[in-house]
């Protein structure tokens, strides 16, 4: 083992890819999931289910927003059905300027070894704390602004892959998609409207996997 790693988790595509990676480069993880009020908890039993599957004790750190200001944490803002230009309505203000700095506290008390984050290109052309030039800063900041912080690698495994290739690359690690969820809102099934329902069937179509959350569905 090469020692403990915190895996940021939202129990979509993306985090699970990062989540098996983790574990598949040697790492004790440790799967830390975030309640910040988003509009439903289907992603965060998503999340639970995931770490359960790898036999990995989550934490769950609930940190409500008490703002709003994205069709995420506020019911009353419609989800956008198409991503247009700049950034979209599902951005939440400083999310992983937030998530980073409580995934570092927590790397740094229990002595991980790196954290992991499952940003890509795909998001970077909207949310700009996806960016490379946003990781690089927090890295600055992880190294100036711990004790132990240049001890801790931030690891953004997929920063430059699209969604084809992280399915792919899920496909591979095997990653258990049928516990995942990406749709921006709750229910039973995904709704297949919402920006993050279409890159993900994008992403199962180009890599030529099939999605086992909308097989049989209509």
């Amino acid at each position: 083992m090469k020692g403990q790693a915190v895996v940021l988790l939202s129990g979509g595509a993306d985090s699970a890819a990062v989540l098996y990676l983790a574990r598949k480069q040697g790492y004790a993880v440790r799967p830390l999931i975030f309640d910040y009020g988003q509009r439903h908890k289907r992603e965060i039993r998503s999340a639970l289910s995931l770490s359960r599957a790898l036999g990995a004790k989550p934490v769950v750190l609930k940190i409500s927003l008490p703002w709003k200001g994205s069709a995420l944490t506020d019911a009353l803002l419609p989800i956008p059905g198409k991503r247009t230009r700049g950034i979209p309505l599902t951005y939440v203000p400083g999310r992983n300027i937030i998530f980073l700095s409580f995934a570092l506290s927590y790397a740094e008390a229990v002595g991980a070894k790196a954290i992991f984050i499952g940003a890509h290109t795909e998001d970077y052309s909207g949310y700009p704390d996806c960016r490379k030039e946003f990781f690089d800063a927090f890295k600055a900041v992880k190294d100036a602004g711990t004790k132990y912080g240049k001890k801790i690698r931030l690891k953004m495994p997929l920063l430059r892959m699209n969604k084809a290739g992280i399915i792919r690359l899920g496909s591979e690690l095997k990653v258990p998609f049928d516990k995942t969820w990406s749709c921006y809102k709750g229910g039973k099934k995904p709704c297949g409207v919402c920006d993050s329902c279409r890159y993900r069937a994008k992403g199962f179509k180009e890599a030529g996997v099939t999605d086992p959350l909308v097989t049989g569905c209509k």
